[in-house]
């Protein structure tokens, strides 16, 4: 049945094509966006699970809505 309604699309071969460059062009967006980064902003991302925000004297605000 999902074969034959497939096929009496007009044009349905092409949907495939698009989503696998959009996929394509994404993971590249990606890519080069990672190998992009500076080397002090990796750092800091990976020591921010590490760093302990309360004894800067910061408030640890975990409120994603901004209702106080």
């Amino acid at each position: 049945m999902d074969k034959q309604v497939l096929q009496s699309i007009t044009g349905v071969e092409i949907y495939p094509v698009i989503s696998l460059i959009i996929f394509i062009v994404f993971f590249l967006l990606v890519l080069g966006w990672i190998f992009t980064l500076s080397k002090g902003y990796i750092t800091k991302m990976e020591n921010l699970p590490l760093e302990d925000d309360n004894c800067n004297g910061t408030k640890n605000n975990l409120n994603a809505g901004g209702v106080k």
